[in-house]
């Protein structure tokens, strides 16, 4: 049979059986977006193969849905987790009525992406020390009207924004090193360990993020990071030791965590 043929011979339901052979828990649904996504036979026919084999559905559709938009994701980027739209949602209602966001360890830029979209007004600054993810999120941050810089945590951001800072949102790394075999193959084998990798503990890059982020906070801005639930208490340790007042939100629906700081108000 030539590649044409078997291309076209690639209905949703042959794609839905393909999927769930290779063990796709949401096959319908997965070969819907394929279906929509492909715009020729061809390349139906290397998404499904891509699928299967077990890149990430992200990866293979090269988008994501985030905060209902549609976040462009390259292969080997962080994919952006729906978990984060708390994260996402926390920072826009704390950027109401604000100007300035700073979105680190951006990856693909969607919170950053989403904050802008939401608020009107805001000046959105996004960094990455990747540089396939800094590509990738300058498209989606440009789209918002912002800008994305490459390099670790502050290093590149301008000094011009030392303490005008409003809103600092990082989904810094925050899985121990030992649990990274323990992630989805999905993960481990296609998204930079950078993305995942959080140190012995897992708080090596948000104790980084919380140690600089007085000095480029406003008076009374805030900094917000998504952890998990057992090391919450420790990442609002961090926060406390570096003279933000700290507290621990929860959304039990998404299975979310994130620990806001608050830096000083002025005297």
């Amino acid at each position: 049979m030539s590649r044409s043929a078997s291309a076209s011979s690639l209905t949703e339901p042959v794609i839905v059986s393909r999927l769930r052979a290779a063990g796709c828990v949401f096959a319908e649904d997965e070969a819907r977006l394929i279906v929509s996504t492909a715009r020729t036979p061809a390349e139906l026919a290397a998404m499904v193969d891509r699928r299967v084999v077990g890149l990430p559905l992200e990866h293979v559709l090269g988008w994501a849905e985030f905060c209902g938009m549609r976040v462009e994701v390259d292969s080997g980027v962080f994919v952006p987790r729906r978990r984060t739209e708390f994260l996402a949602r926390e920072a826009v209602r704390l950027a109401a009525g604000r100007r300035v966001v700073v979105d680190l360890c951006c990856g693909s830029g969607a919170v950053g992406a989403a904050v802008a979209a939401a608020v009107d007004g805001v000046e959105l600054h996004a960094a990455d020390i990747d540089p396939a993810a800094v590509r990738c999120a300058r498209r989606n941050v440009a789209a918002v009207g912002g800008r994305v810089y490459e390099g670790d945590l502050y290093e590149p951001l301008p000094a011009v924004l030392r303490g005008r800072v409003d809103v600092l949102v990082a989904n810094a790394p925050y899985v121990p090193s030992a649990a990274i075999g323990l992630l989805p193959p999905e993960a481990r084998e296609h998204e930079p360990r950078l993305a995942l990798d959080g140190g012995a503990d897992g708080l090596a890059v948000q104790r980084r993020v919380a140690a600089q982020a007085p000095g480029w906070l406003a008076p009374g801005g805030h900094l917000l990071i998504e952890t998990g639930e057992r090391q919450a208490p420790y990442t609002a340790e961090v926060f406390s030791a570096a003279g933000l007042t700290a507290r621990v939100t929860r959304c039990e629906e998404m299975g979310a965590t994130v620990v806001i700081g608050r830096s000083p108000t002025a005297a």
